[in-house]
């Protein structure tokens, strides 16, 4: 079994702003973490592309791309709202992040790796078709499931995210889509607003979405029987031809930015259940893209145990 492992330092030059959580430092303390894991040499290492205009506009809309693109170029600092701290390179660096998605989703496609975890920045998953929202410019798990329809021709995504904040730009991407699945465990009521177990799709997409709200103070033994009952009931029922992981690590109980408090141990089970229902429904296929995770030490654990799952090294 093959895992790819995409980075590049060009996504530390994306500058939230000094004191900013979402800092280029999560990804050296991770890397510098998992260079040191015996199994991380066997990883096929990737780069990343710079993502086509055309892929992202799947998702977003051409006036909000030129939007963000112009309050880079100005030297702006912030991106329609506070919390989405901008430098001179963020929309490159935030268009580099979307192609290291569509990057990952060709190799587990083509066959030349069996899955895939994706070390970038800016996250994506808040992101709304016109707005910038909770440090996330362009929605990357978005884009990439639109490009695995279009270009792959895969006919039946599954996203499942499980950050501790709701997903809000990846559930309103989908929402009236019965193509694309979307379930969420994250801490409600909590930012940004959405996510109640009310919001399940409209339209022909009703029943597509799966929210599944976590009180704060929810432990690994809640997630657990979340999965067991909900989660993988519905992965059975939909069948999906690949899986993406919208991989937030910031439900740990170290985080804090929020109140969740799962174990290090707890995102190896679950990546453990993910791969046990890719194996079953979609010949393995699993693309994980790093969304959130601010504790320095939690998440580079964290993200080793995952990868070490998803590489058969657990």
């Amino acid at each position: 079994m093959t895992t790819a492992f995409l980075y590049d330092e060009q996504f530390l030059r994306h500058d939230a702003g000094t004191g900013h959580p979402e800092s280029g430092e999560r990804l050296t303390a991770t890397l510098a973490h998992l260079e040191k894991q015996p199994w991380f040499r066997h990883l096929l290492r990737c780069e990343p592309r710079v993502a086509e205009l055309d892929w992202i506009q799947k998702i977003h809309s051409l006036p909000y791309i030129r939007h963000a693109q112009s309050a880079c170029r100005q030297g702006l600092s912030y991106l329609d709202s506070l919390d989405v701290g901008i430098g001179a390179e963020s929309f490159d660096i935030a268009l580099l992040a979307a192609g290291g998605a569509l990057t990952l989703g060709d190799l587990v496609i083509s066959g030349e790796a069996q899955n895939g975890f994706a070390l970038i920045r800016p996250p994506g998953h808040h992101a709304e078709k016109n707005q910038a929202m909770g440090f996330c410019l362009f929605n990357n798990i978005a884009i990439l499931a639109r490009y695995l329809q279009e270009r792959h021709g895969i006919e039946k995504v599954l996203i499942l995210d499980w950050d501790v904040h709701h997903g809000n730009g990846t559930q309103h991407s989908f929402y009236e889509d019965p193509s694309v699945h979307y379930i969420s465990l994250h801490q409600f009521p909590f930012y940004p607003g959405t996510g109640s177990e009310a919001e399940t799709g409209e339209g022909k997409g009703r029943g597509a979405t799966l929210n599944c709200p976590m009180p704060a103070g929810a432990h690994d033994a809640d997630y657990e029987k979340v999965f067991q009952t909900k989660v993988l009931p519905h992965i059975d029922k939909f069948k999906p031809q690949i899986i993406l992981i919208s991989a937030g690590f910031d439900a740990h109980t170290q985080d804090p930015l929020a109140q969740i408090c799962l174990s290090t141990e707890c995102y190896g089970w679950m990546s453990e259940r993910v791969m046990e229902a890719a194996d079953k429904h979609a010949d393995g296929k699993i693309v994980s893209l790093l969304e959130g995770g601010y504790d320095l030490e939690a998440l580079p654990r964290s993200v080793a145990k995952h990868v070490a799952v998803l590489s058969g090294n657990n």
